[in-house]
């Protein structure tokens, strides 16, 4: 947003007016079974293939430099396909059988590939690269992956009969209630339902009415205090208002999703491909005995690659610190020179999850007053501008020291654009999702930016494209909004 204002805070304490989720506490401890189960997965696939292609070879049986070499080129990219596509995910209702199509079409391009990098080395040519020896590599791979997932299988299912999850439905219609009864009869899903929260919805009826077989605990706004006291891990969404974006529903999942919890959504629309957009839907279908269900993605501050986010923004910005140098100094001394001291502008911006920390940039204006500062919404046109500073402005040179706001962790490369306190609470009483763009740290740029929704242009629209961002974050979609926003920087337009 292009203002220039002073506001009233002080630097790093919190604006009253902006609502600010708590802190979160760590996710709850997680049975070890259930968090280690992925690498479990992972350890089986790996020794499966490793042992196919020490046997794929007559008379080679064991680990030589050349078959070292060869299943080093092998390994990884069949991990790597395996992850992406979802075969090391937690699921309710894990089946080898489901999972053999996937595994044998991912073992062919990964052997494919090792075959491809093992004969652009010199006299490396894999000695499994006969039709036989791939058919034996590939049929003993699916052997051994298909054996040792099964092991894997039955001993998770084992461990969830004799120390299920405490779960929450979030939900108290007929859905919720046979979901419920379908858990306590079925302990195999490794869910024990210890409530339910009634969302004061008039539910959508599947069949006759069904006796609640678990308590109803109350409704959305206990949430957060029966996660905490019950130690729960999962929530089931069963209310028909998470497939019609009903704002108390999706608070109440984000604050379960902030305290650690796995979503797991049970739509009364059978068809995935007709869910609302957002929903991400699994590598296989899963299903509660026979109600489809489906995990929603963490949020994206808890996901691997947020860590990535973060390494990436302080680089970035103490290598561009470092280049810039000698522009950073040339706009500091224009400023100077146009409009005497006082080169830095400094200005209170609301950042992650309501917190209010001190905004750098070039001053291109001097504010009249603190409550102009606070209070004006644009000095885009304001004629006391001068030439400096409106050169500085169109080419948006005078956000380069919020690089130093970046190093210091309080905003990010890309993200929500900051707005001043004041604002902030007109925002977001006028647009309930205004304030859920405080979920990530405040960026530089970002994608409403990247789409000209810039200066006098619509909130809505911002916090709608901000809201986007957060709930689809991806690093590649970060570098993209990057290279849009260096693409627009040469043809600046002042806003």
């Amino acid at each position: 947003m292009r203002t220039e204002n002073e506001s009233v805070p002080r630097p790093g304490r919190t604006a009253p007016p902006v609502p600010a989720p708590r802190q979160n506490p760590g996710p709850p401890q997680v049975p070890y079974t259930e968090a280690t189960f992925p690498l479990t997965l992972l350890a089986a696939d790996a020794a499966a293939a490793c042992a196919a292609a020490a046997l794929a070879t007559p008379g080679r049986l064991l680990p030589t430099a050349d078959l070292l070499i060869e299943t080093g080129a092998l390994l990884p990219a069949l991990l790597l396909l395996n992850g992406v596509g979802g075969l090391y995910r937690r699921r309710l209702s894990p089946s080898v059988l489901d999972e053999l199509p996937a595994l044998a079409g991912r073992a062919a391009v990964a052997v494919a590939f090792a075959v491809t990098l093992c004969g652009c080395l010199p006299e490396r040519w894999p000695s499994f690269a006969t039709a036989a020896g791939l058919l034996r590599l590939l049929t003993g791979y699916l052997a051994l992956a298909v054996t040792g997932r099964a092991a894997a299988y039955a001993a998770l299912l084992r461990r969830r009969r004799r120390a299920p999850r405490p779960v929450l439905l979030l939900g108290a219609g007929d859905r919720g209630r046979r979901v419920a009864a379908a858990l306590l009869a079925h302990p195999r899903y490794g869910m024990r339902p210890v409530g339910c929260l009634d969302t004061a919805r008039a539910p959508h009826p599947d069949g006759p009415p069904v006796p609640v077989p678990v308590p109803v605990l109350g409704g959305c706004e206990v949430l957060e205090r029966e996660i905490r006291r019950r130690g729960v891990r999962d929530l089931l969404i069963t209310t028909d208002t998470a497939e019609t974006a009903d704002p108390e529903t999706a608070a109440a999942m984000r604050t379960a999703a902030r305290l650690g919890c796995d979503l797991w959504l049970v739509p009364g629309l059978r068809e995935y491909g007709a869910l609302p957009y957002g929903f991400r839907r699994p590598a296989h279908g899963d299903h509660l005995w026979g109600f489809p269900c489906l995990r929603i993605g963490r949020p994206a501050r808890h996901r691997p690659g947020w860590a990535a986010k973060r390494a990436l923004d302080r680089t970035a910005a103490a290598v561009l610190l470092m280049l810039a140098a000698p522009l950073l100094a040339a706009c500091a001394l224009a400023v100077r020179l146009d409009d005497g001291p006082g080169v830095i502008f400094r200005q209170q911006r609301v950042g992650l999850d309501g917190r209010v920390f001190t905004l750098l940039k070039f001053r291109t204006l001097r504010p009249a007053s603190a409550h102009e500062s606070a209070t004006r919404w644009t000095i885009a046109q304001d004629r006391r501008m001068g030439r400096v500073g409106r050169l500085l402005r169109r080419t948006s040179l005078d956000e380069l020291p919020q690089l130093w706001n970046v190093l210091r962790g309080e905003m990010s490369l890309v993200g929500p654009r900051p707005e001043r306190p004041y604002f902030a609470l007109r925002f977001t009483q006028a647009h309930p999702g205004y304030a859920d763009r405080h979920r990530v740290p405040a960026g530089i740029t970002g994608l409403a930016q990247t789409h000209g929704l810039r200066g006098d242009t619509s909130i809505e629209d911002r916090a709608r494209f901000d809201n986007h961002y957060i709930e689809s974050w991806s690093l590649w979609q970060d570098v993209t909004i990057l290279l849009r926003t260096a693409a627009t920087l040469i043809r600046p337009d002042g806003s």
